[in-house]
């Protein structure tokens, strides 16, 4: 989506104000993995998130403190990815640019349910500056 931690540069949707629940694709494993023989987890749907709610601003300023330059941040507009959407030629191309407009508008989930089914994985969660510094240093994040 946009983010280059590598080359310090960030290309953010919408303001970047917007809070999300970044979650690490470890955590997203973890919960998946837990949920095969939990009774608890059948034939639900319980959303995943980290232990951070953050705009993406506030993920580029950790990336920047973490590792110690400037990233180079641009804006899309949402009404950029708007247009987008409706010239969209294929569904990928829709899907594409509707998860530009979902990112741009945020999401902050609950994790009482999901800690609750799942208390182990409570612990263990990635943060934002976890990830960044494990990414920075070039460890599997």
């Amino acid at each position: 989506m946009g983010f280059d931690a590598a080359n310090a540069r960030a290309q953010i949707y919408g303001s970047g104000r917007n809070q999300i629940s970044w979650i690490s694709y470890l955590d997203v494993a973890s919960f998946a993995a837990a949920s095969v023989e939990n009774p608890a987890a059948r034939n639900c749907v319980i959303p995943p998130g980290g232990p951070d709610a953050l705009s993406p601003l506030d993920v580029v300023r950790i990336f920047e403190e973490v590792g110690g330059r400037k990233f180079l941040v641009t804006h899309v507009p949402e009404e950029a990815s708007r247009a987008q959407r409706a010239a969209a030629a294929d569904s990928m191309q829709e899907a594409f640019a509707s998860l530009m407009l979902y990112y741009a508008h945020g999401e902050v989930t609950d994790m009482k349910r999901a800690l609750a089914i799942y208390p182990a994985q409570a612990t263990n969660l990635v943060s934002v500056r976890d990830y960044a510094q494990r990414l920075l240093r070039g460890a599997s994040a």
